[in-house]
């Protein structure tokens, strides 16, 4: 059974380990989430992977003792023998693991992420069919515009006051409600 959580990433040390394409598409991802103490391990000296790393690349895979010094690590793009050690280091020291696909090594799954500002709505499959996930990314998308972003700046903003002014949560989820439906943004419940 999966339980979606949302984990922010840039309190934790996070490592990606890998290597070719799988890992240029994780750093991808983990970059564009803006993770500050991202580490990447790689014997894959592929010139775009290192431009793309920059001083976070180490040229080699990590050790145990580097693995057991995070909290989350990805692994991408390396063959299943590898991909099993440095799945078992982690687990040996309570880390957080995802191995791109390799379900039986996979400790979480990540999901398709449509961003609008700080509205992060993920979409998952168990990590069953990322393809179909991403799809159902893709056509969210259209329904919830770019203009979400400032929504959410406004509806903060909205909760914030209220709770300085000291109103209740279903004070302030009335308010909401009331500010959605009054915008039009959302059909109404």
């Amino acid at each position: 059974m999966t339980v979606p959580l949302a984990l922010d990433l840039a309190l934790l040390p996070v490592a990606l380990a890998g290597g070719g394409p799988a890992l240029v598409k994780r750093l991808t991802l983990l970059d564009s989430e803006r993770i500050p103490g991202l580490t990447v391990y790689s014997t894959d000296l592929d010139p775009g992977i290192a431009q793309m790393s920059g001083e976070r690349l180490v040229p080699r895979l990590p050790s145990e003792t580097e693995v057991a010094a995070c909290r989350v690590l990805f692994v991408a793009g390396l063959p299943f023998i590898q991909s099993a050690e440095l799945a078992a280091f982690a687990r040996d020291h309570r880390v957080l693991v995802n191995v791109e696909d390799a379900l039986p090594l996979c400790d979480f799954h990540v999901p398709a992420i449509l961003r609008r500002g700080e509205l992060a709505i993920s979409i998952s499959t168990g990590g069953s069919s990322p393809t179909a996930a991403r799809r159902l990314c893709t056509w969210l998308s259209d329904l919830l515009p770019a203009e979400w972003a400032e929504r959410l700046v406004q509806i903060t903003t909205l909760r914030e006051n209220m709770r300085s002014q000291g109103a209740s949560m279903p004070e302030i989820s009335k308010a909401t409600d009331i500010l959605i439906d009054g915008n039009g943004w959302l059909p109404p419940v």
